[in-house]
């Protein structure tokens, strides 16, 4: 009992009296001349320290280290509580303003990991607040391309729609130095599922028509995208996808099964037959899950009973059809112990 008074007493001291450079300086946070020892003296905070002081601790940190070590450390532990303080400071940090008078190449270059650290971070706020800071990174053609790559990714899962037409304007720009920035503008237009992404989206699809190398990831993402979106009625987005069948990439066609399924659209179970016959069998077994999802079991028996199908078909259907049955007989099962409860 004395002891439990005792650390109550020291918490409410620690609250009152909490000397934030004191601490500093007696566990190294701000440099760099121990990584190790600092890392330790700031896991050992928990045990020390209640939220709001911990919430403090972690922004002095944040506002004043050097260390680019101490402050992915850091970004990383003040993440668990998101509190609305520390979002202030890690948009700081993104947009380099402790470093105005120190930003050297060495320096920029150093802390490139910090900055897209802090854009995930920044990201989990959900804060419509951060979209602005975030697109002045993106759209700097001069930053880093991993930052801003981190910035598009954080403009997605923020989810603001006036993130809309910049990120267009990455997906269309075609003397951007980076397709994989176009990648990841791509991605965040899915998650962002505003409806005027879908002509500059379908443009890429039509326009890199058969071009292989470094544009594949590109159409991927540009896939997945509208596949998101789920216009089923757009007749221009079903047959981009339905061209996108015959791209010789097979992850593009088996991106483009994904979507035809998902699309709704009455022409998606002819669609997706046809790539029974690909020339690649992963893209067969993805066109058989596919229809499989859409129609369900009598695809499988299908393909069993029919002689035209390939042998790996049949197989990949016969292991389907155990899965399907060991389903069905678990939830029967299920069904028995429910009735045999009940009765009890």
């Amino acid at each position: 009992m004395l002891d439990c008074l005792v650390t109550g007493l020291s918490r409410v001291e620690e609250k009152e009296n909490l000397n934030l450079e004191l601490i500093a300086n007696k566990c190294k946070l701000l440099d760099s001349s121990d990584i190790d020892f600092a890392i330790a003296k700031i896991d050992s905070f928990e045990n020390t320290y209640d939220k709001e002081n911990l919430i403090k601790i972690y922004n002095y940190i944040l506002s004043n280290s050097k260390s680019a070590e101490i402050l992915i450390y850091v970004i990383k532990c003040s993440d668990k509580f998101r509190d609305k303080s520390t979002l202030s400071i890690l948009l700081d940090i993104l947009l380099m303003k402790n470093f105005a008078n120190e930003a050297s190449e060495h320096t920029k270059e150093m802390f490139t990991n910090v900055r897209s650290l802090c854009a995930k971070a920044i990201s989990n706020y959900k804060d419509t607040s951060s979209v602005t800071p975030l697109l002045y990174c993106l759209n700097n053609k001069d930053e880093n391309y991993k930052i801003r790559l981190a910035c598009a990714d954080a403009l997605g899962k923020i989810g603001d729609k006036y993130a809309v037409a910049p990120l267009i304007e990455v997906v269309k720009d075609e003397e951007e130095k980076s397709v994989y920035l176009r990648e990841s503008a791509a991605s965040a237009l899915g998650m962002l599922g505003d409806l005027r992404a879908v002509d500059p989206l379908v443009s890429i699809l039509e326009t890199q028509k058969g071009i292989w190398s470094k544009f594949t990831f590109l159409k991927e993402r540009v896939i997945e995208a509208l596949g998101k979106l789920r216009l089923s009625d757009n007749e221009r987005v079903f047959n981009a996808l339905k061209d996108s069948l015959f791209d010789e990439s097979p992850q593009i066609r088996i991106n483009a099964i994904e979507a035809i399924m998902d699309s709704e659209n009455p022409q998606a179970e002819e669609t997706i037959r046809t790539c029974l016959s690909d020339k690649d069998d992963e893209v067969k077994k993805n066109a058989l899950i596919a229809l499989y999802n859409m129609i369900g079991r009598e695809i499988l028996d299908e393909v069993v009973n029919e002689p035209s199908y390939p042998d790996i078909l049949k197989i990949e259907a016969v292991s389907m059809i155990e899965e399907y049955e060991d389903t069905a007989d678990d939830e029967e099962y299920s069904k028995i112990r429910k009735r045999e409860d009940f009765d009890a």
